[in-house]
């Protein structure tokens, strides 16, 4: 058969030929990366131009186009119905009531009994906690999720516990990967601020030290320092002035933790104005409290050796409020209410701590010089506390009752010289150590450091106002 020439069949296997190769160079594009797109026309190429070297001309489309067949199309979701949705998680909070367990307080966050063992012996086996002495106030947060089933749509499954048992260590619970429970203990960084703060008193020096800044922990230091030279039940008055410069530990993020020391103190008022700062001599390595001069503020015995008290009775001759006759009170009443602590007045031995007569359960101590302090009506003794025991200038002795003969809870307290009874409230003791020579050198150092202090982080003063020891007479109290 003799072929016969068909321009318009031509011209169509050429425009195909041509959409082949234009397919091709875009394909290339697409899937090489390459800039060159390489397309022969049908007519006679220009003498001048030589054939450019394309590789692609080689390849067949199949092997073209094959990299971009063999990837599986990535998986587009349109719908949230397949995914599993997360189980609710939430947190709840309790601490340990007086008389409580720690499995009576997991009950209460709604603990499963069977997660909340296994999670508390964890804590048991490593010696964390001794669930027989653990103390009221405890705080714990369980992190739960929620669990519900056909038969509890309410029910929880626990992932951890936290328990804030120190000021400075967390201990944490955590669930393991076989199901069980771990137990280790986290510990804080803390960093050491110093504060200033100061205000004048209006009701009394613990309020205004509050609102001005303070702390507790700082209250009680201060009237520590004090003490041996007012009665801050009898003796503050409206517009006394103080200054306390203490330090305090914060976490990372700057939050308190807990109190430090007290560096400097002072009190500008009716009883006194004196103030103190705080020094270790080299010598002995005692930390103390001193004056300008280097004159301690501890006096051999405390004028009143218990704290937050009322003077309800003073030393003298009074109607006896249960005999009817009158004679000599040979001591000092201070009502308090029962359990408050009593500390021993000075150095000295306990001679005797047991019942006595009238007394009730009854303390005696021996001091140097021929001194005697005696403490009577007391609910009960402290721990180690007993006949022949030294104990330390502002130790923890007994606890406020009301035994023996006694119209209610109070410390009845009494001091003897030489078998002799005086007046508590009046005495003018030997004041502590006076530093001298190298010693003294090293606290005015000290104490011109701490001068310098005074201003920074300055805290401002705020004044606690009440017209109710105004109306009193003007007397204010710690």
């Amino acid at each position: 058969m003799v072929g016969v020439f068909d321009p318009k069949s031509e011209t169509t296997n050429s425009g195909k030929i041509g959409r082949l190769k234009l397919s091709i160079g875009v394909v290339a594009l697409a899937v090489g990366g390459m800039g060159l797109l390489s397309w022969q026309a049908t007519s006679s190429p220009s003498p001048t131009s030589e054939t450019p070297d394309v590789q692609l001309a080689s390849l067949s489309a199949s092997e073209i186009a094959a990299p971009a067949l063999t990837a599986e199309p990535q998986v587009i979701l349109t719908s949230f119905q397949e995914l599993e949705p997360q189980p609710l998680t939430f947190e709840r909070t309790d601490a340990l009531q007086p008389r409580d367990t720690l499995t009576d307080l997991m009950d209460r966050l709604g603990v499963d009994r069977g997660e909340a063992n296994a999670a508390l012996y964890s804590l048991y086996d490593n010696d964390y906690i001794d669930p027989r002495r653990v103390r009221a106030g405890l705080e714990v947060t369980a992190h739960l999720e929620a669990a519900p089933t056909a038969e509890d749509p309410e029910a929880t499954r626990l992932i951890g516990l936290t328990l804030r048992h120190e000021s400075e260590a967390s201990l944490v619970v955590s669930r393991s990967h076989d199901g069980g429970f771990a137990a280790h203990e986290l510990h804080t960084r803390l960093a050491p601020v110093t504060r200033r703060v100061a205000g004048t008193v209006e009701t009394s020096l613990y309020e205004a030290a509050l609102d001005a800044g303070a702390h507790d922990t700082q209250v009680y230091d201060f009237a520590q320092i004090y003490a041996y030279d007012v009665d801050f039940q009898r003796e503050m008055r409206v517009g006394d002035q103080f200054e306390i410069i203490f330090e305090e530990y914060v976490d990372e993020r700057g939050n308190y933790v807990r109190s430090g020391d007290i560096v400097f103190a002072a009190l500008n008022g009716y009883a006194t104005n004196r103030e103190f700062y705080q020094f270790t001599a080299s010598d002995d390595g005692i930390t103390d409290y001193y004056d300008s001069n280097g004159e301690s503020a501890r006096k051999f015995l405390m004028k009143t050796p218990i704290n937050g008290a009322r003077l309800s009775s003073n030393f003298g001759y009074r109607r006896h409020p249960i005999s009817g006759y009158s004679r000599l009170h040979k001591g000092t009443d201070f009502a308090a209410p029962t359990g408050t602590p009593i500390m021993a007045a000075g150095n000295g031995t306990i001679e005797r701590a047991s019942m006595f007569s009238t007394y009730g359960n009854y303390i005696r101590i021996g001091h140097p010089n021929g001194y005697q302090t005696a403490y009577a009506h007391l609910s009960g003794y402290a721990p180690g506390i007993r006949s022949g025991v030294r104990v330390q200038q502002g130790d923890i002795i007994g606890y406020v009752g009301s035994t023996g003969a006694s119209t209610g809870p109070h410390l009845h307290y009494e001091v003897i010289q030489n078998g002799e009874h005086i007046n508590a409230m009046s005495l003018d003791l030997p004041t502590g150590r006076q530093l001298e020579g190298p010693v003294l050198e090293e606290f005015q150092l000290v104490r011109e450091d701490i001068d310098r202090l005074r201003g920074v982080n300055e805290t401002p003063t705020v004044f606690a106002s009440s017209t109710e020891a105004v109306e009193t007479g003007g007397e204010g109290s710690l």
